[in-house]
């Protein structure tokens, strides 16, 4: 019996792990094609590549789901037209048996996942950001399209690129007024953590008065902040692209702030709840096998799982604005979908028997 969870495993994960692959490539080939209108002088044809290779962790955990709903089709698929399956049934290896067989990798998958979310695909994400920022400003001079925006009492902070080490560039200040009037704009070229506060260096600030504009040309300047290298490294980019734990904290510190924290605690449940995610579309895959998708082509499997998997996908991306409108809680957003999903999928089984 070990042996034949061996074989259905191998076969589930080996698919999972080519439509994984496929899907992966086509993603990377459309962004490339994508973004060649952005090739500049200084952004060139191999610095795109570099910056497409850094986004391949992300990309492989966002499609992880869809294809483990896809792969279990194929896999299980493969093995009932040849009529593999049905032998084992009458041998005495019943659905449930099967279906163990199918959740055992697809669990480990599911753990690497949680890895991937926390440790890796935001790393290399954030990485990645901060190189085509910093390769597309050439002279030095960043465009303002890329980076963060953050407000901290009356100023508002605009930061092009972040590395690691406590090292940021293009660092934008707007001081407001208590009449909401700009009082002074200054931007440094680059600024370095130490000892608790900024140093910044070539600093340029201008200042609006009544009388005109004085504008003053600084080579350092120290700046106290909030804002540490660790909190930037969460704002730094989009919710879906932080670590688990980075949600976390900075949903508390927007709590604490009195700022709504919905947009990143529907992200942080999303991640979080991500495996179950994994195992309900595996659970629903198993079932069509052994309930509508019984007699059906690869291709129609095929088909199938993708159609599922975007209705499912797009249920999740519905409910979250959903309940930034309505006001329920995000973790009910994440949840409803799954539930669905399980429900459908246990459904299906017992009628499978």
């Amino acid at each position: 019996m070990l042996r034949l969870e061996w074989y259905i495993a191998r076969h589930v994960m080996g698919a999972i792990l080519a439509v994984l692959l496929v899907v992966v490539g086509l993603d990377l080939v459309s962004a490339l094609l994508d973004q060649l209108d952005d090739l500049t002088e200084q952004y060139d044809f191999g610095d795109l590549l570099i910056y497409l290779l850094m986004t391949v962790p992300k990309r492989i955990y966002e499609f992880i789901p869809l294809s483990s709903l896809v792969g279990c089709l194929i896999g299980l698929g493969v093995l009932a037209s040849n009529s593999e399956l049905t032998v084992m049934r009458a041998a005495g290896f019943g659905t449930a048996r099967i279906l163990v067989s199918v959740l055992k990798p697809v669990m480990l998958l599911a753990l690497i996942t949680v890895f991937m979310g926390q440790f890796v695909a935001p790393f290399t994400e954030q990485k990645a950001q901060s190189f085509r920022a910093l390769e597309e400003s050439g002279d030095g001079t960043m465009s303002s399209r890329y980076g963060v925006w953050h407000r901290e009492g009356p100023l508002f902070i605009h930061i092009n690129a972040v590395e690691g080490g406590g090292v940021i560039h293009g660092v934008t200040r707007y001081r407001l007024g208590e009449d909401r009037q700009l009082e002074q704009a200054s931007y440094a070229r680059i600024g370095r953590y130490q000892a608790g506060e900024w140093q910044l260096e070539q600093v340029r600030s201008t200042w609006f008065t009544e009388q005109g504009t004085q504008v003053e040309h600084n080579p350092k300047e120290r700046w106290q902040s909030g804002l540490t290298p660790e909190l930037l490294s969460v704002i730094v980019v989009d919710p879906v692209d932080l670590p688990i734990s980075g949600l976390w904290s900075y949903s508390r510190y927007l709590e604490e702030q009195g700022v709504s924290a919905d947009t990143y605690l529907l992200a942080f449940w999303g991640k979080l709840l991500q495996p179950l995610a994994i195992l309900a579309l595996v659970l629903i895959g198993v079932s069509f096998i052994f309930g509508p998708l019984r007699s059906v082509t690869v291709g129609q499997r095929v088909i199938a799982g993708v159609i599922f998997g975007l209705i499912f996908k797009f249920a999740q991306d519905l409910l979250g604005p959903a309940s930034t409108v309505f006001g329920f809680p995000p973790l009910v957003a994440v949840v409803t979908p799954i539930l669905l999903c399980t429900g459908a999928g246990v459904w299906l089984m017992r009628r499978a028997g």
